[in-house]
Protein backbone atom coordinates (compact mmCIF):
# COMPACT_ATOMS: atom_id res chain seq x y z
CA UNK A 1 0.00 0.00 0.00
CA UNK A 2 1.14 3.34 -1.05
CA UNK A 3 1.39 6.63 1.77
CA UNK A 4 3.42 8.95 0.97
CA UNK A 5 3.63 11.43 -1.58
CA UNK A 6 7.29 10.60 -2.36
CA UNK A 7 5.75 7.06 -3.46
CA UNK A 8 2.80 8.39 -4.96
CA UNK A 9 5.02 10.96 -7.33
CA UNK A 10 6.74 8.33 -8.16
CA UNK A 11 3.97 5.46 -9.22
CA UNK A 12 2.76 8.79 -11.55
CA UNK A 13 6.26 9.31 -13.17
CA UNK A 14 6.17 5.42 -13.92
CA UNK A 15 2.74 6.00 -15.37
CA UNK A 16 4.31 9.14 -17.77
CA UNK A 17 2.64 11.62 -15.38
CA UNK A 18 4.46 13.98 -14.15
CA UNK A 19 3.65 15.92 -10.95
CA UNK A 20 5.83 17.71 -8.91
CA UNK A 21 6.50 16.70 -5.29
CA UNK A 22 5.58 20.43 -4.47
CA UNK A 23 2.21 20.31 -5.93
CA UNK A 24 1.26 16.49 -5.51
CA UNK A 25 0.92 17.18 -1.91
CA UNK A 26 -1.44 20.28 -2.50
CA UNK A 27 -3.69 17.74 -4.58
CA UNK A 28 -3.73 15.38 -1.90
CA UNK A 29 -5.00 17.86 0.38
CA UNK A 30 -7.79 19.05 -1.98
CA UNK A 31 -9.11 15.31 -2.49
CA UNK A 32 -8.98 14.94 1.56
CA UNK A 33 -10.87 18.06 1.91
CA UNK A 34 -13.58 18.07 -0.84
CA UNK A 35 -13.62 13.86 0.02
CA UNK A 36 -12.64 12.36 -3.21
CA UNK A 37 -10.65 9.67 -3.91
CA UNK A 38 -7.17 10.94 -4.81
CA UNK A 39 -7.51 9.66 -8.83
CA UNK A 40 -10.53 11.07 -8.90
CA UNK A 41 -9.23 14.41 -7.92
CA UNK A 42 -6.20 13.84 -10.14
CA UNK A 43 -8.11 12.45 -13.56
CA UNK A 44 -10.47 15.91 -13.17
CA UNK A 45 -7.07 18.34 -12.56
CA UNK A 46 -5.06 16.26 -15.71
CA UNK A 47 -8.27 16.51 -17.74
CA UNK A 48 -8.08 13.05 -17.87
CA UNK A 49 -11.08 10.38 -17.96
CA UNK A 50 -11.27 8.84 -14.42
CA UNK A 51 -11.21 4.82 -15.88
CA UNK A 52 -8.54 5.77 -17.88
CA UNK A 53 -6.23 6.69 -15.04
CA UNK A 54 -7.63 4.15 -12.56
CA UNK A 55 -6.79 1.43 -15.36
CA UNK A 56 -2.99 2.67 -15.94
CA UNK A 57 -2.59 2.99 -11.75
CA UNK A 58 -4.03 -0.66 -11.65
CA UNK A 59 -1.42 -1.76 -14.17
CA UNK A 60 0.88 -0.28 -12.22
CA UNK A 61 0.15 -1.47 -9.08
CA UNK A 62 -0.60 -4.82 -10.46
CA UNK A 63 -4.06 -4.78 -9.39
CA UNK A 64 -7.09 -5.85 -11.36
CA UNK A 65 -9.68 -2.94 -12.90
CA UNK A 66 -13.09 -3.57 -12.64
CA UNK A 67 -16.51 -1.78 -13.68
CA UNK A 68 -19.33 -2.81 -11.64
CA UNK A 69 -22.47 -2.99 -13.89
CA UNK A 70 -24.82 -5.04 -12.99
CA UNK A 71 -23.04 -7.18 -11.01
CA UNK A 72 -24.40 -9.11 -7.87
CA UNK A 73 -23.51 -10.23 -4.33
CA UNK A 74 -23.92 -12.80 -2.41
CA UNK A 75 -25.71 -11.45 0.91
CA UNK A 76 -23.37 -13.85 3.05
CA UNK A 77 -20.78 -11.57 1.81
CA UNK A 78 -22.47 -8.37 2.39
CA UNK A 79 -23.34 -9.29 6.01
CA UNK A 80 -19.59 -9.76 6.53
CA UNK A 81 -18.75 -6.39 6.27
CA UNK A 82 -20.38 -3.67 8.36
CA UNK A 83 -22.18 -0.69 6.51
CA UNK A 84 -20.03 1.91 8.01
CA UNK A 85 -16.31 0.46 7.07
CA UNK A 86 -18.85 0.54 3.56
CA UNK A 87 -19.24 4.02 3.25
CA UNK A 88 -16.21 5.16 5.47
CA UNK A 89 -14.00 3.78 3.04
CA UNK A 90 -16.48 3.95 -0.30
CA UNK A 91 -15.42 0.41 -0.92
CA UNK A 92 -17.52 -2.91 -1.34
CA UNK A 93 -16.68 -6.44 -0.99
CA UNK A 94 -17.48 -8.04 -4.56
CA UNK A 95 -16.19 -11.67 -3.96
CA UNK A 96 -14.32 -14.38 -2.67
CA UNK A 97 -11.10 -15.23 -4.25
CA UNK A 98 -7.96 -17.35 -3.18
CA UNK A 99 -9.27 -17.56 0.32
CA UNK A 100 -9.52 -13.76 0.45
CA UNK A 101 -12.55 -10.98 0.13
CA UNK A 102 -11.89 -8.98 -2.78
CA UNK A 103 -13.05 -5.57 -2.72
CA UNK A 104 -13.63 -2.67 -5.11
CA UNK A 105 -12.17 1.21 -4.07
CA UNK A 106 -11.47 4.07 -6.46
CA UNK A 107 -8.45 5.35 -3.83
CA UNK A 108 -5.73 2.44 -3.41
CA UNK A 109 -3.90 5.51 -1.85
CA UNK A 110 -6.11 5.11 1.12
CA UNK A 111 -3.66 4.97 4.36
CA UNK A 112 -4.42 1.47 6.24
CA UNK A 113 -7.50 0.56 3.68
CA UNK A 114 -6.59 -3.06 3.89
CA UNK A 115 -5.27 -3.52 7.37
CA UNK A 116 -9.38 -1.56 8.16
CA UNK A 117 -11.27 -4.48 5.85
CA UNK A 118 -9.06 -7.02 7.71
CA UNK A 119 -9.88 -5.75 10.95
CA UNK A 120 -13.45 -5.46 10.07
CA UNK A 121 -14.00 -8.36 8.43
CA UNK A 122 -11.52 -11.02 10.27
CA UNK A 123 -10.49 -11.65 6.85
CA UNK A 124 -7.66 -11.96 4.29
CA UNK A 125 -8.47 -9.04 1.78
CA UNK A 126 -7.13 -7.73 -1.44
CA UNK A 127 -8.26 -4.56 -3.81
CA UNK A 128 -9.62 -4.45 -7.20
CA UNK A 129 -9.67 -0.82 -8.98
CA UNK A 130 -12.84 0.71 -9.68
CA UNK A 131 -14.67 4.38 -10.31
CA UNK A 132 -16.06 6.08 -7.60
CA UNK A 133 -19.51 6.03 -9.28
CA UNK A 134 -20.23 2.11 -9.64
CA UNK A 135 -18.40 1.76 -6.27
CA UNK A 136 -21.46 4.36 -4.93
CA UNK A 137 -24.39 3.18 -7.18
CA UNK A 138 -23.10 -0.80 -5.81
CA UNK A 139 -23.17 0.77 -2.20
CA UNK A 140 -26.79 1.97 -2.19
CA UNK A 141 -27.99 -1.31 -4.59
CA UNK A 142 -26.84 -3.31 -1.75
CA UNK A 143 -26.78 -1.60 1.55
CA UNK A 144 -29.11 1.22 0.69
CA UNK A 145 -29.50 4.46 1.46
CA UNK A 146 -28.27 5.81 4.76
CA UNK A 147 -27.08 2.16 5.46
CA UNK A 148 -24.05 3.29 7.94
CA UNK A 149 -26.88 5.35 9.94
CA UNK A 150 -28.94 3.19 10.90
CA UNK A 151 -26.01 0.67 11.78
CA UNK A 152 -25.02 3.01 14.14
CA UNK A 153 -28.57 3.12 15.71
CA UNK A 154 -29.07 -0.46 16.28
CA UNK A 155 -24.97 -0.84 17.28
CA UNK A 156 -26.47 1.56 20.11
CA UNK A 157 -29.85 0.22 20.29
CA UNK A 158 -31.06 3.64 20.34
CA UNK A 159 -34.26 5.85 18.74
CA UNK A 160 -32.16 9.22 18.58
CA UNK A 161 -34.71 11.89 18.01
CA UNK A 162 -32.88 15.55 18.22
CA UNK A 163 -35.78 18.54 17.97
CA UNK A 164 -33.20 21.18 18.62
CA UNK A 165 -30.71 20.12 16.00
CA UNK A 166 -32.86 21.45 13.50
CA UNK A 167 -32.01 21.28 9.89
CA UNK A 168 -33.83 24.48 8.66
CA UNK A 169 -31.58 26.81 6.88
CA UNK A 170 -28.62 24.16 7.65
CA UNK A 171 -26.90 22.75 4.60
CA UNK A 172 -27.21 19.63 3.35
CA UNK A 173 -23.91 18.94 2.50
CA UNK A 174 -22.64 18.87 5.72
CA UNK A 175 -24.11 15.58 6.98
CA UNK A 176 -21.15 14.32 9.33
CA UNK A 177 -23.03 16.85 12.13
CA UNK A 178 -26.33 15.55 11.85
CA UNK A 179 -26.82 12.24 14.05
CA UNK A 180 -29.21 9.48 14.13
CA UNK A 181 -32.30 9.78 12.62
CA UNK A 182 -31.92 13.50 11.50
CA UNK A 183 -28.88 12.30 9.87
CA UNK A 184 -30.74 9.69 7.98
CA UNK A 185 -33.74 11.89 6.99
CA UNK A 186 -30.89 14.07 5.42
CA UNK A 187 -28.90 11.80 3.26
CA UNK A 188 -33.08 10.78 1.83
CA UNK A 189 -33.17 14.15 0.57
CA UNK A 190 -29.59 14.65 -0.18
CA UNK A 191 -29.48 11.20 -2.36
CA UNK A 192 -32.91 13.02 -3.90
CA UNK A 193 -31.31 16.26 -4.80
CA UNK A 194 -28.18 14.67 -6.16
CA UNK A 195 -30.93 12.33 -8.47
CA UNK A 196 -33.12 15.28 -10.02
CA UNK A 197 -36.19 13.77 -8.21
CA UNK A 198 -38.73 16.11 -7.89
CA UNK A 199 -40.71 13.84 -5.33
CA UNK A 200 -39.97 11.42 -2.26
CA UNK A 201 -42.58 9.02 -0.87
CA UNK A 202 -42.08 7.77 2.18
CA UNK A 203 -44.76 4.49 2.25
CA UNK A 204 -45.06 2.58 5.20
CA UNK A 205 -46.26 -1.42 4.05
CA UNK A 206 -46.73 -4.85 6.59
CA UNK A 207 -42.69 -5.55 6.90
CA UNK A 208 -41.46 -2.84 4.87
CA UNK A 209 -40.98 1.48 4.89
CA UNK A 210 -40.68 1.88 1.28
CA UNK A 211 -38.94 5.26 -0.23
CA UNK A 212 -39.53 6.08 -3.76
CA UNK A 213 -38.14 8.99 -5.94
CA UNK A 214 -39.92 10.39 -8.99
CA UNK A 215 -37.12 11.64 -11.40
CA UNK A 216 -38.00 13.08 -14.99
CA UNK A 217 -41.52 11.90 -14.16
CA UNK A 218 -41.26 8.20 -13.06
CA UNK A 219 -41.22 6.58 -9.74
CA UNK A 220 -38.13 4.63 -9.02
CA UNK A 221 -37.45 2.92 -5.34
CA UNK A 222 -34.90 3.64 -3.66
CA UNK A 223 -32.81 0.98 -1.94
CA UNK A 224 -33.06 0.97 1.93
CA UNK A 225 -31.62 -0.94 4.93
CA UNK A 226 -33.95 -3.72 5.25
CA UNK A 227 -33.74 -2.96 9.44
CA UNK A 228 -35.12 0.62 8.23
CA UNK A 229 -38.78 -0.11 9.10
CA UNK A 230 -37.88 -0.21 12.93
CA UNK A 231 -37.20 3.21 12.85
CA UNK A 232 -40.18 4.24 11.17
CA UNK A 233 -42.00 6.38 13.55
CA UNK A 234 -39.00 8.33 14.29
CA UNK A 235 -38.13 8.98 10.74
CA UNK A 236 -41.74 10.62 10.12
CA UNK A 237 -41.62 12.20 13.59
CA UNK A 238 -38.56 13.91 12.69
CA UNK A 239 -39.98 14.81 9.33
CA UNK A 240 -43.02 16.40 10.84
CA UNK A 241 -40.77 18.30 12.85
CA UNK A 242 -39.07 20.03 10.32
CA UNK A 243 -42.65 20.66 8.57
CA UNK A 244 -44.16 22.58 11.81
CA UNK A 245 -46.61 19.81 12.04
CA UNK A 246 -48.83 18.35 15.21
CA UNK A 247 -46.37 14.60 15.70
CA UNK A 248 -48.97 13.46 17.99
CA UNK A 249 -51.65 13.55 15.17
CA UNK A 250 -51.53 10.60 13.61
CA UNK A 251 -55.17 10.02 12.96
CA UNK A 252 -55.40 13.40 10.26
CA UNK A 253 -53.77 14.19 7.21
CA UNK A 254 -51.41 17.37 7.48
CA UNK A 255 -49.80 20.19 5.13
CA UNK A 256 -46.02 21.68 5.78
CA UNK A 257 -43.54 23.44 4.58
CA UNK A 258 -39.50 22.72 5.06
CA UNK A 259 -37.02 25.28 3.82
CA UNK A 260 -33.63 23.58 3.43
CA UNK A 261 -30.25 24.37 1.77
CA UNK A 262 -28.34 22.28 -0.65
CA UNK A 263 -24.67 23.49 -1.80
CA UNK A 264 -26.30 26.91 -1.85
CA UNK A 265 -29.09 26.67 -3.08
CA UNK A 266 -32.62 27.52 -1.77
CA UNK A 267 -35.12 24.74 -1.63
CA UNK A 268 -38.72 24.63 -0.79
CA UNK A 269 -40.07 21.10 0.47
CA UNK A 270 -43.64 21.10 0.33
CA UNK A 271 -45.03 17.93 2.72
CA UNK A 272 -48.42 16.70 3.20
CA UNK A 273 -49.20 13.20 5.44
CA UNK A 274 -51.63 10.61 5.25
CA UNK A 275 -52.51 8.08 7.44
CA UNK A 276 -52.53 4.50 5.55
CA UNK A 277 -53.28 1.15 7.10
CA UNK A 278 -49.50 0.59 7.97
CA UNK A 279 -48.63 4.26 9.49
CA UNK A 280 -48.42 7.69 7.94
CA UNK A 281 -47.63 8.42 4.26
CA UNK A 282 -45.41 11.47 3.62
CA UNK A 283 -45.19 13.16 0.41
CA UNK A 284 -42.09 15.71 -0.27
CA UNK A 285 -42.03 18.21 -3.02
CA UNK A 286 -38.67 19.34 -4.00
CA UNK A 287 -39.09 22.95 -5.43
CA UNK A 288 -36.36 24.74 -6.22
CA UNK A 289 -35.99 28.08 -5.36
CA UNK A 290 -32.53 29.15 -7.06
CA UNK A 291 -32.99 27.44 -10.09
CA UNK A 292 -34.09 29.90 -12.43
CA UNK A 293 -37.29 30.27 -14.11
CA UNK A 294 -38.15 28.49 -17.33
CA UNK A 295 -38.40 30.67 -20.44
CA UNK A 296 -40.82 30.17 -23.22
CA UNK A 297 -37.53 28.90 -25.38
CA UNK A 298 -37.06 25.73 -22.22
CA UNK A 299 -40.37 25.01 -23.07
CA UNK A 300 -39.84 22.53 -26.16
CA UNK A 301 -41.88 24.24 -28.46
CA UNK A 302 -41.85 23.90 -32.09
CA UNK A 303 -41.36 27.53 -33.83
CA UNK A 304 -44.80 28.00 -35.09
CA UNK A 305 -46.21 26.98 -32.07
CA UNK A 306 -43.89 29.51 -29.99
CA UNK A 307 -45.45 32.18 -32.61
CA UNK A 308 -48.67 31.24 -32.25
CA UNK A 309 -48.48 31.18 -27.90
CA UNK A 310 -46.36 34.79 -28.38
CA UNK A 311 -49.34 36.27 -30.15
CA UNK A 312 -51.81 35.06 -27.35
CA UNK A 313 -50.18 36.14 -24.41
CA UNK A 314 -49.51 39.59 -25.92
CA UNK A 315 -52.84 39.91 -25.97
CA UNK A 316 -54.48 43.37 -24.31
CA UNK A 317 -57.25 40.81 -22.98
CA UNK A 318 -58.64 37.02 -22.83
CA UNK A 319 -58.49 34.07 -21.18
CA UNK A 320 -55.86 31.84 -22.54
CA UNK A 321 -56.07 27.87 -20.90
CA UNK A 322 -53.53 25.25 -20.37
CA UNK A 323 -54.88 22.03 -19.78
CA UNK A 324 -53.45 18.36 -18.84
CA UNK A 325 -53.11 16.19 -15.57
CA UNK A 326 -51.28 16.57 -12.25
CA UNK A 327 -47.65 16.92 -13.39
CA UNK A 328 -47.52 17.71 -16.71
CA UNK A 329 -45.81 21.08 -16.54
CA UNK A 330 -49.14 23.74 -16.44
CA UNK A 331 -47.34 25.75 -13.68
CA UNK A 332 -44.13 25.98 -14.94
CA UNK A 333 -45.50 27.06 -18.83
CA UNK A 334 -47.66 29.66 -16.49
CA UNK A 335 -44.38 30.67 -15.10
CA UNK A 336 -42.84 31.01 -18.39
CA UNK A 337 -45.73 33.36 -19.91
CA UNK A 338 -45.57 35.47 -17.00
CA UNK A 339 -41.43 35.65 -17.61
CA UNK A 340 -41.95 36.79 -21.41
CA UNK A 341 -44.59 39.51 -20.55
CA UNK A 342 -43.43 40.56 -17.20
CA UNK A 343 -42.12 44.08 -17.94
CA UNK A 344 -42.06 47.75 -15.55
CA UNK A 345 -45.38 48.80 -17.53
CA UNK A 346 -47.24 46.02 -16.70
CA UNK A 347 -49.37 45.25 -13.33
CA UNK A 348 -48.96 41.48 -12.88
CA UNK A 349 -51.04 39.70 -10.14
CA UNK A 350 -51.31 35.91 -9.37
CA UNK A 351 -53.56 33.84 -7.01
CA UNK A 352 -51.62 30.60 -6.54
CA UNK A 353 -51.43 27.28 -4.54
CA UNK A 354 -49.02 26.97 -3.61
CA UNK A 355 -46.43 29.61 -4.66
CA UNK A 356 -44.17 27.38 -6.58
CA UNK A 357 -41.79 29.88 -7.64
CA UNK A 358 -41.07 33.38 -6.61
CA UNK A 359 -41.56 35.86 -9.41
CA UNK A 360 -39.63 39.20 -8.82
CA UNK A 361 -42.30 42.18 -10.47
CA UNK A 362 -45.15 39.94 -10.28
CA UNK A 363 -47.86 40.14 -6.89
CA UNK A 364 -48.03 36.48 -5.73
CA UNK A 365 -50.70 35.77 -3.43
CA UNK A 366 -50.76 32.46 -1.34
CA UNK A 367 -54.25 30.57 -1.21
CA UNK A 368 -56.09 30.27 2.35
CA UNK A 369 -58.92 28.41 1.82
CA UNK A 370 -59.22 28.13 6.19
CA UNK A 371 -59.80 31.86 6.28
CA UNK A 372 -61.52 32.24 3.47
CA UNK A 373 -58.98 33.70 1.06
CA UNK A 374 -59.83 31.10 -2.08
CA UNK A 375 -59.19 32.05 -5.65
CA UNK A 376 -62.56 33.07 -6.23
CA UNK A 377 -62.22 35.99 -3.26
CA UNK A 378 -58.74 36.68 -4.62
CA UNK A 379 -59.78 37.31 -8.19
CA UNK A 380 -62.70 39.78 -7.16
CA UNK A 381 -59.81 42.08 -5.22
CA UNK A 382 -57.67 41.47 -8.02
CA UNK A 383 -60.05 43.60 -10.32
CA UNK A 384 -60.15 46.53 -7.77
CA UNK A 385 -56.25 46.38 -7.66
CA UNK A 386 -55.59 48.47 -11.57
CA UNK A 387 -54.12 44.69 -12.93
CA UNK A 388 -52.96 44.16 -16.32
CA UNK A 389 -52.65 40.36 -16.33
CA UNK A 390 -53.83 37.92 -13.94
CA UNK A 391 -52.66 34.40 -13.19
CA UNK A 392 -55.10 32.27 -11.45
CA UNK A 393 -53.57 29.08 -10.50
CA UNK A 394 -56.99 26.61 -11.32
CA UNK A 395 -59.91 27.47 -12.39
CA UNK A 396 -61.75 24.50 -10.70
CA UNK A 397 -65.50 25.49 -10.24
CA UNK A 398 -68.16 28.19 -11.42
CA UNK A 399 -67.52 30.97 -9.39
CA UNK A 400 -64.48 31.18 -10.62
CA UNK A 401 -64.79 30.49 -14.04
CA UNK A 402 -67.56 33.76 -13.89
CA UNK A 403 -65.24 36.40 -12.34
CA UNK A 404 -62.10 35.16 -14.58
CA UNK A 405 -64.51 35.62 -18.07
CA UNK A 406 -65.71 39.20 -16.08
CA UNK A 407 -62.16 39.65 -15.87
CA UNK A 408 -61.10 39.26 -19.57
CA UNK A 409 -64.66 41.15 -21.16
CA UNK A 410 -63.24 43.97 -19.19
CA UNK A 411 -60.15 44.13 -20.69
CA UNK A 412 -57.87 42.07 -18.68
CA UNK A 413 -55.72 38.84 -19.73
CA UNK A 414 -55.94 35.90 -17.79
CA UNK A 415 -53.94 32.82 -17.39
CA UNK A 416 -54.96 30.19 -15.88
CA UNK A 417 -55.12 26.24 -15.99
CA UNK A 418 -58.28 23.59 -15.89
CA UNK A 419 -58.21 19.32 -15.47
CA UNK A 420 -59.31 18.08 -18.83
CA UNK A 421 -57.92 15.67 -21.10
CA UNK A 422 -56.89 17.77 -24.50
CA UNK A 423 -57.90 20.97 -25.46
CA UNK A 424 -61.23 20.58 -27.41
CA UNK A 425 -62.65 19.17 -24.04
CA UNK A 426 -61.55 22.06 -22.19
CA UNK A 427 -64.34 23.81 -24.18
CA UNK A 428 -67.12 21.68 -22.92
CA UNK A 429 -65.94 21.42 -19.58
CA UNK A 430 -66.65 25.01 -18.96
CA UNK A 431 -69.90 24.24 -20.47
CA UNK A 432 -70.46 21.74 -18.03
CA UNK A 433 -69.46 24.32 -15.11
CA UNK A 434 -72.88 26.25 -16.62
CA UNK A 435 -70.50 28.95 -18.25
CA UNK A 436 -73.03 30.35 -20.67
CA UNK A 437 -71.53 29.53 -24.55
CA UNK A 438 -71.64 32.84 -25.98
CA UNK A 439 -69.73 33.97 -23.36
CA UNK A 440 -66.59 31.20 -23.65
CA UNK A 441 -66.36 32.40 -26.65
CA UNK A 442 -66.21 35.92 -26.06
CA UNK A 443 -63.53 35.70 -23.69
CA UNK A 444 -61.34 32.41 -24.00
CA UNK A 445 -58.35 33.44 -26.75
CA UNK A 446 -56.55 29.96 -26.53
CA UNK A 447 -56.13 26.33 -24.80
CA UNK A 448 -52.97 25.07 -24.44
CA UNK A 449 -52.83 20.66 -23.91
CA UNK A 450 -49.82 19.84 -22.53
CA UNK A 451 -47.79 16.45 -21.05
CA UNK A 452 -44.48 16.41 -19.83
CA UNK A 453 -41.68 13.77 -21.77
CA UNK A 454 -38.89 12.11 -20.94
CA UNK A 455 -35.64 13.08 -22.79
CA UNK A 456 -33.25 10.94 -24.61
CA UNK A 457 -29.64 10.73 -22.56
CA UNK A 458 -27.58 11.73 -25.30
CA UNK A 459 -24.71 10.04 -24.20
CA UNK A 460 -26.23 6.84 -24.36
CA UNK A 461 -29.08 6.83 -27.03
CA UNK A 462 -28.76 5.03 -30.60
CA UNK A 463 -30.44 4.35 -33.27
CA UNK A 464 -33.03 1.56 -34.13
CA UNK A 465 -35.70 0.10 -36.46
CA UNK A 466 -39.01 -0.11 -35.20
CA UNK A 467 -41.61 -2.32 -36.57
CA UNK A 468 -43.43 -0.15 -39.64
CA UNK A 469 -46.84 -1.77 -38.99
CA UNK A 470 -47.21 -0.93 -35.43
CA UNK A 471 -45.80 2.52 -36.11
CA UNK A 472 -48.52 2.73 -38.85
CA UNK A 473 -51.00 1.60 -36.61
CA UNK A 474 -50.63 4.77 -34.46
CA UNK A 475 -49.47 7.29 -36.82
CA UNK A 476 -46.55 7.53 -36.92
CA UNK A 477 -44.97 9.42 -40.16
CA UNK A 478 -42.64 5.98 -41.22
CA UNK A 479 -41.53 8.32 -44.41
CA UNK A 480 -39.95 10.71 -42.50
CA UNK A 481 -37.12 7.90 -41.38
CA UNK A 482 -34.21 7.62 -43.08
CA UNK A 483 -30.87 6.97 -42.76
CA UNK A 484 -29.54 10.28 -42.03
CA UNK A 485 -32.72 10.90 -39.59
CA UNK A 486 -33.16 7.54 -37.58
CA UNK A 487 -35.33 7.33 -34.98
CA UNK A 488 -33.61 6.34 -31.22
CA UNK A 489 -34.25 4.20 -28.19
CA UNK A 490 -33.09 4.46 -24.77
CA UNK A 491 -30.03 2.23 -23.58
CA UNK A 492 -28.77 3.26 -20.38
CA UNK A 493 -25.51 4.57 -19.17
CA UNK A 494 -23.19 6.13 -16.02
CA UNK A 495 -24.80 9.83 -17.32
CA UNK A 496 -28.74 9.14 -16.62
CA UNK A 497 -28.07 5.91 -14.10
CA UNK A 498 -29.22 4.07 -16.38
CA UNK A 499 -32.61 4.51 -17.09
CA UNK A 500 -32.12 5.55 -20.78
CA UNK A 501 -33.85 9.13 -20.38
CA UNK A 502 -32.32 12.42 -18.78
CA UNK A 503 -34.17 15.50 -18.67
CA UNK A 504 -38.06 16.57 -19.71
CA UNK A 505 -39.10 18.66 -22.54
CA UNK A 506 -42.85 19.19 -23.55
CA UNK A 507 -45.24 18.59 -26.21
CA UNK A 508 -48.25 20.88 -26.87
CA UNK A 509 -51.61 20.70 -28.37
CA UNK A 510 -52.69 24.76 -28.92
CA UNK A 511 -56.17 25.29 -30.05
CA UNK A 512 -56.40 29.09 -31.08
CA UNK A 513 -60.24 30.44 -30.40
CA UNK A 514 -60.65 32.09 -34.04
CA UNK A 515 -63.69 33.28 -35.95
CA UNK A 516 -64.10 29.24 -36.98
CA UNK A 517 -64.64 27.61 -33.86
CA UNK A 518 -66.10 30.43 -31.97
CA UNK A 519 -70.02 29.26 -33.69
CA UNK A 520 -69.26 25.93 -33.11
CA UNK A 521 -68.98 26.94 -29.70
CA UNK A 522 -72.04 28.88 -29.50
CA UNK A 523 -73.65 26.22 -31.00
CA UNK A 524 -73.27 23.44 -28.36
CA UNK A 525 -70.88 21.57 -31.04
CA UNK A 526 -69.00 18.62 -29.38
CA UNK A 527 -65.25 18.07 -28.45
CA UNK A 528 -64.85 16.14 -31.33
CA UNK A 529 -66.33 18.68 -33.46
CA UNK A 530 -64.60 20.93 -31.90
CA UNK A 531 -61.13 18.62 -32.63
CA UNK A 532 -62.20 18.25 -36.21
CA UNK A 533 -61.98 21.72 -37.23
CA UNK A 534 -59.18 22.50 -35.72
CA UNK A 535 -56.82 19.97 -37.31
CA UNK A 536 -58.57 21.09 -40.59
CA UNK A 537 -57.01 24.38 -39.63
CA UNK A 538 -53.68 22.92 -39.03
CA UNK A 539 -53.88 21.99 -35.16
CA UNK A 540 -51.37 19.23 -33.99
CA UNK A 541 -52.40 16.89 -31.77
CA UNK A 542 -50.07 15.74 -28.67
CA UNK A 543 -48.90 12.80 -30.79
CA UNK A 544 -48.04 14.30 -33.42
CA UNK A 545 -46.32 16.84 -31.83
CA UNK A 546 -44.64 14.19 -29.94
CA UNK A 547 -43.66 12.16 -33.05
CA UNK A 548 -41.91 15.38 -34.65
CA UNK A 549 -39.91 14.89 -31.06
CA UNK A 550 -39.19 11.13 -31.64
CA UNK A 551 -38.12 12.64 -35.51
CA UNK A 552 -35.58 14.94 -34.07
CA UNK A 553 -33.75 12.51 -31.66
CA UNK A 554 -35.69 14.27 -28.43
CA UNK A 555 -37.27 11.40 -27.37
CA UNK A 556 -38.49 7.51 -28.17
CA UNK A 557 -41.67 6.40 -29.66
CA UNK A 558 -42.25 4.15 -26.56
CA UNK A 559 -42.20 7.72 -24.33
CA UNK A 560 -44.52 9.43 -26.99
CA UNK A 561 -47.33 6.30 -26.71
CA UNK A 562 -46.72 6.27 -22.76
CA UNK A 563 -47.75 9.86 -22.02
CA UNK A 564 -50.66 10.03 -25.14
CA UNK A 565 -54.14 8.49 -24.68
CA UNK A 566 -54.28 5.18 -25.70
CA UNK A 567 -57.41 5.38 -27.89
CA UNK A 568 -56.39 8.39 -29.23
CA UNK A 569 -57.94 7.98 -33.10
CA UNK A 570 -56.79 9.59 -36.21
CA UNK A 571 -58.95 12.43 -38.03
CA UNK A 572 -59.17 11.95 -41.46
Amino acid sequence: MLKSATHISQLLDQIGIDLSEDHLPELIQEAHDNERPLPAHLAEHLQLKEDELLTTIATAMELPFERLKEIEIESTLLDCVPPKAIFQYNTIPLREENNALLFATADPFTHGLIDALQLATARRVRLLLSPIDDITEASRKFYGVGAETLDQMMENNQLDFDDENDLLKQDLSDLDQEASVVKFVNQVIWEAYKDRATDIHIEPMETDLRIRYRIDGVLRETPMPPQLKRFQSSVISRIKVMANMDIAEKRLPQDGRISIRIRGEEIDVRVSTMPTVYGESVSLRLLMRGGGLITMSDLGLNEYDTQQLTKMITRPHGILLVTGPTGSGKSTSLYAWLHTINSVDKRIMSAEDPIEYEMAGVNQVQMRPEIGLTFSSALRTFLRQDPDVIMVGEIRDRETAEIAIRAALTGHLVFSTIHTNDSASTVTRLLDMGIEPFLVSSSVEGIVAQRLIRGLCTACRRPVELDQSLLKEHGFPIEKVTPENPIYEAVGCDECRGSGYRGRSGIFEILPINDEIRPLIVAHATASSIKQASLEMGMKTLRQDGWEKVLQGITTVDEILRVTEEAETEIN
